[in-house]
C-alpha cells in the first residue's frame, strides 16, 4: 500500500533558497515526488488551507498566518511512500516551534526563527499534513488527480 501527503514550502524557504535541501531530505528518506507547484498562495486558498486554526490560535493569530503565507512564493509538492508516510513526514519536519525539534529536523536545523511575539509558529520553513484524512482534504485543495504522477523510482526494485 501507498500513501500520500502535502508539504507546503513556506515563502521563508523559498526566499532563503532552501528548497532543494529540503526536498532532498524527503527524497533521501526513500518518499517518491508524485506533484510539485510554484504558487502564491492568495487569500481563499490560505483560509481553506489553513480552517482548523483559526479556532485553535485565534482570530488575529489566524490573520497574520494567511498574511505571511500570501508574502512570497510557496511550494507545494505530494510526497508519496509506504503506509506511514503522514507520519515519516512529520518526524523528518519536526516540531512546529523550531526551539522544540529535535535535532536532525528540517525545523532544528535550518529555521532561524521561533515564536512570533503571539506565540504563533509562522516562519518555520514548512507545512506538513498531520494525519491521513487531513492529507487527502489538502492534497484535493492543491491538485487535481491529473497533476499527479505514478512512476517507478529507480531504488524500488531494491526495497522489500
Amino acid at each position: 500500500m501507498t500513501e500520500r501527503t502535502l508539504i507546503v514550502l513556506k515563502p521563508d524557504a523559498v526566499k532563503r533558497g532552501l528548497v532543494g535541501k529540503i526536498t532532498s531530505r524527503f527524497e533521501d528518506a526513500g518518499l517518491k515526488i508524485v506533484a510539485v507547484r510554484l504558487t502564491m498562495m492568495d487569500d481563499a486558498l490560505a483560509r481553506r488551507h489553513y480552517d482548523d486554526l483559526e479556532e485553535r490560535i485565534g482570530a488575529t493569530a489566524f490573520a497574520a498566518v494567511c498574511q505571511y503565507m500570501q508574502s512570497g512564493p510557496v511550494v507545494a509538492m505530494a510526497l508519496e511512500g509506504a503506509d506511514g508516510t503522514v507520519a515519516v513526514v512529520r518526524k523528518l519536519v519536526g516540531a512546529t516551534f523550531p526551539s522544540d525539534a529535535a535535532p536532525g529536523t528540517i525545523r532544528a536545523d535550518l529555521c532561524h526563527q521561533g515564536k512570533r511575539a503571539d506565540g504563533t509558529a509562522v516562519q518555520n520553513l514548512i507545512h506538513a499534513s498531520g494525519a491521513v484524512d487531513e492529507a487527502q482534504r489538502e492534497l484535493a485543495l492543491w491538485f487535481g488527480s491529473a497533476d499527479l504522477f505514478d512512476y517507478p523510482r529507480a531504488d524500488e526494485a531494491f526495497v522489500a
